[in-house]
């Protein structure tokens, strides 16, 4: 995966150069079959993925990306959601940065990392 990641990212080139994204959105849940916590990214940066998404998707228009909540960084997946994207928090990452359901985040994005 990692050969095939980055082969798509050379190929991409100025393209992803501008995919840096910080956003503020409220930490909601979900309570499926497997819950996670999540920040929904505002329309006008999903407007933005949309046009880098194929070059990036690893399948299931799914986004590698590197996020930073705070001091807290880690690497995930954007996930699409009814036309937009969403970003799932980590348990470990709420508990570094004291977040709960309902709390405003900035988030910081690297797509394609």
């Amino acid at each position: 995966m990692p050969g095939y990641l980055s082969r798509v990212l050379r190929s991409a080139g100025p393209i992803l150069d501008a995919v840096n994204l910080e956003f503020s959105g409220e930490m909601w849940f979900w309570k499926g079959p497997a819950p996670w916590h999540f920040v929904t990214v505002p329309d006008e940066e999903c407007a933005d993925l949309h046009e880098t998404s194929a070059f990036v998707t690893y399948g299931w228009a799914m986004l590698p990306v590197a996020a930073r909540i705070g001091e807290t960084e880690w690497t995930t997946s954007w996930w699409p959601k009814d036309g937009r994207y969403i970003v799932p928090v980590k348990s470990w990452v709420r508990q570094a940065a004291g977040l709960d359901v309902g709390d405003l985040v900035t988030v910081r994005l690297v797509v394609g990392a």
